[in-house]
């Protein structure tokens, strides 16, 4: 019988949100020597070698010099999609080993709903540090949340490890009235040592174009298969309303292959960015997609493309592109 996402309400206990932040399966043995950089662009091999020290400095047998001299210090990858910022975060984690905390940003906000701001904070005091994969502020309430935890996690020793398409002082800008921020921004960039990557997304999918969609026969076989969902387009997106994007990890949890039928593009931004954070959550998975209909390179508008989030929609463009073709990635 085919699996269905449509309906699933997964419900994750607060306590297990601690344990679930790990790399996910795609990053789960990223490493430093595995990380390849472009010899066109220095500012790879920079950026491995300052994420390999940073990682050094926040291990075990290092944890004492940097909690006497270190407090409030972080680094802060900065660059376009496919420039392996994750695994380059994901390479810091595996290094400090069980005393480091891997999470997205959505994940460490709803760690603060889920268990409250004193709570969260205490237990990510336990670790030596925190890994904040996709770090963006897209609201008022998320600035001033995230600007107090940084503040504090780093007045308590914990080192912090972000990732993210936008420097630290442009945070919010086109999505809030960022200027009225300014201040728990800039509480924020002081956290940080900015480390700027360069290049092109190491695939080539930026430019690369999508694949004819496939039949409506091959979309339902792949659901079929081992470990595969099929769904309609219209039905998944309107069940994600019902669902926190930061349960959209358990919400496609054991889907090997989702097959997809009539796609077609978004009109609603809101939809849109829903559809950003399940696209993420799949490519942790390495979930393949097979899709019918309009081309999923087609689901984001122009406006989108040039919009406030138009960064997010090219990753989540490239994603669903590797995710269709099959690419190892």
């Amino acid at each position: 019988m085919t699996a269905r996402l449509v309906g699933r309400r997964p419900h994750v206990e607060p306590e297990a949100l601690i344990g679930s932040l790990v790399p996910p399966p795609h990053f789960r043995h990223a490493s430093f020597d595995s990380y390849r950089p472009d010899p066109d662009f220095e500012s790879q091999r920079e950026a491995v070698d300052a994420a390999r020290a940073f990682a050094a400095g926040v291990s075990r047998k290092g944890l004492a010099r940097l909690r006497r001299s270190s407090a409030g210090r972080g680094i802060y990858l900065d660059g376009g999609f496919g420039v392996g910022k994750t695994h380059l975060l994901a390479s810091i984690a595996r290094d400090v080993g069980d005393r480091a905390a891997f999470g997205t940003f959505v994940e460490y906000t709803h760690l603060v709903g889920a268990l409250g701001f004193q709570r969260t904070r205490q237990a990510l005091q336990d670790f030596t540090v925190v890994c904040i994969d996709e770090f963006e502020l897209d609201d008022p309430g998320d600035t001033v949340m995230m600007a107090r935890l940084m503040r504090e996690l780093a007045d308590a020793g914990v080192a912090l490890a972000a990732t993210s398409n936008t420097l630290p002082g442009s945070l919010g800008q086109g999505r809030f009235a960022a200027d009225d921020f300014q201040r728990e921004i800039q509480a924020v960039s002081s956290v940080f040592e900015v480390i700027t990557i360069d290049g092109p997304d190491y695939r080539g999918r930026g430019n690369a174009p999508f694949p004819a969609p496939a039949r409506t026969d091959d979309v339902v076989a792949a659901g079929n298969a081992d470990g595969g969902a099929c769904e309609d387009w219209a039905a998944l997106m309107e069940d994600l309303t019902h669902v926190h994007p930061s349960r959209y990890g358990a919400y496609v949890e054991g889907v090997s292959v989702l097959g997809l039928r009539g796609v077609a593009p978004l009109t609603d931004q809101a939809q849109a960015l829903r559809l950003v954070s399940l696209v993420d959550r799949l490519y942790d998975r390495d979930v393949r997609i097979v899709a019918s209909g309009h081309s999923l390179g087609d689901v984001f508008s122009k406006e989108m493309l040039r919009g406030g989030y138009r960064k997010k929609y090219a990753r989540a463009l490239s994603r669903l592109h590797a995710m269709v073709t099959g690419e190892p990635s």
